[in-house]
């Protein structure tokens, strides 16, 4: 099953990145909050959690973001979406930031920027979508992710529909079965059996490197249509080549 990130604990100073975006390819996305809603161990701020829900989605709408799996916790938001733009996102992220600090928080609500990886369908978008939705299991909060009020996961398995009524569905999603019944039987299984150590571990460096998440294949695809730079450079000074001495020429 999930676990606590372990990217969440140790802050590391780095170089502010630009915005990495690539057309029509979901970006996972993680901002915390400058004072989380609640202590740790205290009960959960439902209220606060309610109104948080209601404001993601109209700043999803607003933005026409696309959003395929979302979880908000009492220091954090966590989504899977797929913005139409380069610019909707931050826009998004702008106008959610705006809500909370007029009406429920004053002043800066965010601790730092947002972070934000592309990932790749067929292969992670499913990972993806059980990690974030498996956090409120690995934080504590709840012992099934489904049992969670303020995330996807039962609106996956079918249990929540109405809360999750403002969801696109990603087609990864929908090639678990050919009916609502055996996709939300299908992802039912993925998410009770969690991920790997393995799995999780690649998701939480790419989010915290904000990287694409994908297969060396994925990142060559998106190379050229890609903001900026897909994965970290190699460590090291690049290693010199040296041209081959040519033969000397009687004469010169």
């Amino acid at each position: 099953m999930s676990r606590t990130p372990s990217f969440i604990a140790t802050p590391i100073a780095m170089a502010r990145l630009p915005r990495l975006y690539a057309p029509r390819t979901a970006q996972l996305v993680q901002t915390r909050f400058a004072h989380p809603l609640a202590a740790p161990g205290a009960p959960s701020p439902v209220a606060e959690l309610d109104q948080l829900t209601a404001w993601l989605q109209e700043s999803a709408r607003e933005n026409r973001i696309a959003v395929h799996g979302w979880a908000l916790l009492a220091d954090q938001a966590v989504l899977l979406a797929t913005p139409p733009g380069p610019d909707a996102l931050p826009r998004f992220m702008q106008a959610f930031g705006r809500k909370f600090a007029s009406r429920l928080r004053h002043g800066r609500v965010f601790a730092g920027r947002y972070r934000s990886a592309l990932v790749e369908p067929g292969r992670w978008i499913l990972p993806a979508l059980i990690w974030l939705e498996s956090l409120p299991v690995g934080y504590g909060y709840v012992d099934q992710a489904q049992t969670w009020p303020w995330s996807s996961a039962a609106g996956h398995i079918g249990v929540d529909a109405h809360r999750n009524a403002w969801l696109t569905d990603h087609p990864d999603y929908w090639q678990g079965g050919n009916t609502p019944f055996a996709r939300q039987a299908f992802y039912r299984q993925m998410l009770g059996h969690g991920l790997g150590a393995a799995q999780g571990q690649r998701i939480e460096q790419a989010l915290f490197g904000q990287w694409a998440l994908g297969e060396p294949a994925f990142l060559a695809q998106l190379d050229t249509t890609a903001s900026r730079r897909l994965a970290p450079a190699p460590r090291g000074r690049p290693r010199k080549v040296f041209k081959e001495e040519a033969p000397a020429i009687d004469g010169e």
